[in-house]
């Protein structure tokens, strides 16, 4: 035996599996087809965002939250509906929500600290939702953002990684590109691949797969913790839902080129079951990054509820399709309308104060007061009138943005960013004019101002993301800024079935011995966690449920 466990991944789910088996001094081989400056993978990159139910932070702002709320929002998110029995689809990812939820609610905060993973004071009220009590969305505000972001995630399991490697307890096989599970008896006993060529590259770069050896390694148990499909379009359109629409024939990518997917296609192929892969979860307000680490490299933004949202022909999208409120619904309705599905984009029309107070970029590297856990700068930043450098400096060098001190001279400089001239003036003043006639005063029929009041009666949001109520074309609030969007890859929902202790389960529903899997590699958990939408800061603490769960029964399996 090389190993008591491998575990393939090197992403935040592989590092919390590792880190629980070191507290029960197992030894681990963990297996990644990066170098080792890719330690944390996807998460590392992330926003840090954590869902987290009836928290300190909530309580602190006057959040009135609780396990049942959560619980019902969940569900009516999930919309679980393959159920007819044990060998269904959302059998196990049903246990697996409702086990989830109840750690958000329970453990999980503790657990956070006693990791080394403290919170800001901030609480995100992301995905508020359909508009219904029983559809999807949070009904309360629960993105809890991890001080140091995504780094502030992935590091402590990262220097949990490097420690176990100094005392002995874990092997790094980095470059180790795992191309097929080793099965005797019917049981996963090892895995086997090619060892790629050294490259040096900088985390997230892409590196090269120049076969320079192979390698087969050996161990009583398997975790797989590979990550999902974003990183593969090929498999993002293969996959792609008839529910949505045909996909996008031009897409921008939010996670590295290694988020390739191959894995779980191995895994199929030795006898594993995959459930759901038609679930994803791909973001329609990505812009182009102007300073790119990966291939199609793409940023999304995190609006506040404030942002004019217009299709392709500049039409007004209709709720739920407003900034923020429902993901999945606004993918839909992008791709499934006849007369704007052939474009592949939309867009944002702000002004200067929207875009300063509440535009966010998703990510650890664009928000660097945060990682680097400047608090009084963040505490500056976010109060402040002007942007924060990250957005500026993409309003400024964004090949997406375009700014202009009236409207005629922006739409012309919107359309100079289209094959063609999609956007009428005269059409786009209209529907700016008629939503700036609802915003004098504090009741209106328009369902996207009366977002905007609402988000303002919480006061987090009041004070630092969501501007007053102001015209657009008022030229106080200038300039204007358009800011062309496009769908960015990001999750897969859908994976490797598991049971509540992370076994892999074949088609006919029995145990595969000896094979675990965590993180988006099995849907977060189960094959499916997340049902059909997500809501939102559940990606990070799905990993380290999925991660934790497996490590914890292999400790007592083992």
């Amino acid at each position: 035996m090389d190993a008591d466990v491998i575990v393939v991944g090197a992403g935040l789910a592989g590092l919390v599996t590792a880190h629980e088996l070191r507290r029960k001094g197992r030894k681990v081989a963990l297996v990644d087809q990066e170098n080792a400056n890719n330690l944390g993978g996807q998460a590392f990159w992330s926003f840090g965002g954590l869902f987290l139910v009836d928290s300190a932070q909530q309580r602190r702002l006057g959040i009135k939250d609780s396990l049942d709320l959560a619980w019902r929002d969940w569900c009516g998110s999930a919309g679980w509906d393959r159920l007819s029995g044990p060998m269904d689809q959302d059998y196990w990812a049903q246990k697996w929500g409702r086990a989830y939820v109840e750690f958000a609610a329970g453990e999980k905060g503790g657990w956070l600290k006693q990791n080394g993973i403290s919170l800001t004071p901030m609480v995100g009220w992301a995905e508020r939702g359909s508009g219904r009590a029983d559809g999807h969305g949070n009904s309360v505000p629960r993105f809890h953002v991890a001080w140091g972001t995504g780094t502030g995630v992935s590091e402590p399991f990262a220097d949990s990684a490097r420690e176990a490697n100094r005392d002995g307890t874990l092997t790094f096989y980095h470059r180790h590109q795992v191309e097929a599970l080793v099965v005797e008896a019917g049981r996963v006993v090892g895995v086997r691949g090619k060892v790629l060529a050294n490259d040096d590259s900088p985390r997230a770069v892409s590196s090269n797969r120049i076969h320079a050896g192979s390698f087969n390694l050996r161990a009583q148990a398997v975790v797989l913790a590979t990550g999902g499909i974003g990183g593969n379009h090929e498999l993002v359109r293969r996959y792609w839902p008839e529910r949505l629409g045909k996909p996008p024939k031009e897409m921008i990518t939010g996670v590295p080129a290694y988020v390739d997917g191959k894995m779980l296609d191995i895994a199929e192929q030795a006898g594993a079951r995959l459930v759901n892969r038609d679930r994803m979860w791909h973001y329609v307000e990505g812009v182009k990054n102007w300073d790119p680490i990966w291939p199609r490299h793409a940023i999304r933004i995190l609006p506040g509820p404030s942002p004019l949202w217009l299709d392709a022909l500049g039409q007004r999208l209709p709720f739920p399709a407003l900034p923020g409120y429902d993901t999945v619904a606004t993918l839909k309705y992008l791709r499934t309308t006849p007369d704007i599905a052939e474009h592949d984009h939309s867009w944002f029309i702000v002004s200067r104060a929207i875009l300063a107070k509440e535009f966010a970029l998703s990510g650890s590297e664009q928000n660097r007061d945060i990682t680097d856990r400047k608090r009084l700068a963040v505490f500056i930043s976010r109060l402040s009138s002007k942007a924060p450098a990250e957005v500026e400096a993409f309003r400024q060098h964004g090949e997406d943005f375009v700014t202009a001190d009236d409207l005629e001279t922006l739409v012309g400089k919107m359309n100079a960013l289209t094959e063609r001239p999609l956007l009428d003036a005269a059409m786009v003043r209209q529907q700016i004019e008629d939503r700036d006639a609802q915003v004098d005063n504090p009741y209106t029929k328009d369902a996207q101002i009366q977002g905007i009041h609402n988000s303002r009666r919480y006061i987090g949001d009041r004070l630092a993301r969501t501007t007053k109520p102001h015209r657009l074309l008022d030229p106080a609030h200038g300039p204007l800024i358009g800011i062309k969007l496009h769908t960015l890859t990001r999750k897969s929902l859908g994976g490797l079935q598991t049971d509540l202790s992370s076994r892999v389960l074949r088609p006919d529903g029995s145990v595969f011995e000896g094979l675990y899997a965590a993180g988006e590699a099995a849907g977060f958990g189960g094959g499916g966690v997340h049902g059909y939408n997500a809501l939102e800061g559940t990606f990070l603490g799905g990993c380290i449920f999925s991660g934790l769960t497996a490590g914890r029964a292999l400790n007592e399996a083992l």
